[in-house]
């Protein structure tokens, strides 16, 4: 497969022109021009890339990627040696961040209703079809314990979990995959029983307390590492070529 025939594969796919980012989506650094394999994951970080290296690939396809908003123009240290690695092997990278959230198969909040068991899956922003948020509902409803138990078996990591006073049973939920913990006020104002993201602040415990609704904090990597998996799958099944999704684990 040809490269610019990947890239607008991907563009169709994932319709970056559709939102604003604070990053450029699609391809952000050139490599060889066939693509015949590709590796997947999270970030671009130099053990992804050096896996990349190792797995002879010719693409990576990250959520996060390089060159964000308000980040220093300057290339040097950290991202040069990880620029250096791709542009020496000959690697593309593409990275795709809120496309990739929001894809309503394929996205990292899509990928987490079905891990949950959610029903119903709705934008949480009202009007809004690409929200980053989105609501949803349980088949019945759950104790705090029992979604606490579930994401933790689901994403193999402890979240934290703050509960309001009234420690009320669990039948809607909103969540937000990364650092999406800034929606949890308007699940709140919608009347949603619990909000789950992968970073907490310091206000959101008094949003969860003082507005009855729980929050689960489940680390940014974790609720992320799902889009990027899908889309591995995705390209075996569709496209010409071999891909593998691959997870460095980050504890965040």
């Amino acid at each position: 497969m040809q490269l610019h025939e990947f890239e607008s594969y991907l563009n169709n796919l994932l319709k970056p022109e559709q939102i604003k980012d604070f990053c450029p989506n699609g391809l952000q650094i050139q490599g060889r021009d066939k693509v015949s394999k590709v590796i997947t994951g999270v970030t671009a970080t130099q053990a992804l890339i050096e896996q990349a290296i190792a797995e002879k690939a010719d693409a990576l396809v990250v959520h996060h990627g390089f060159f964000w908003k308000n980040e220093s123009y300057v290339i040097r240290g950290m991202k040069h040696k990880r620029i250096k690695a791709l542009l020496a092997n000959d690697i593309s990278l593409f990275a795709y961040h809120l496309p990739l959230d929001i894809h309503p198969s394929l996205g990292n909040n899509a990928q987490l209703a079905k891990l949950f068991s959610i029903n119903n899956v709705a934008p949480l922003e009202e009007g809004n079809a690409l929200s980053v948020a989105v609501r949803g509902d349980f088949t019945s409803e759950l104790s705090p314990q029992a979604l606490e138990q579930r994401i933790n078996e689901k994403l193999n990591r402890t979240c934290l979990h703050i509960a309001p006073p009234s420690n009320k049973a669990i039948k809607t939920v909103a969540w937000c995959s990364g650092g999406g913990q800034g929606y949890i006020e308007l699940a709140a104002e919608h009347g949603i029983d619990a909000f789950i993201s992968g970073e907490v602040s310091e206000q959101t415990t008094h949003v969860a307390r003082e507005m009855d609704i729980h929050f689960y904090c489940a680390g940014h990597h974790a609720t992320e590492r799902y889009g990027a998996k899908a889309l591995a799958e995705h390209f075996n099944q569709h496209l010409p070529l071999e891909a593998k999704f691959i997870d460095i684990d980050n504890p965040a």
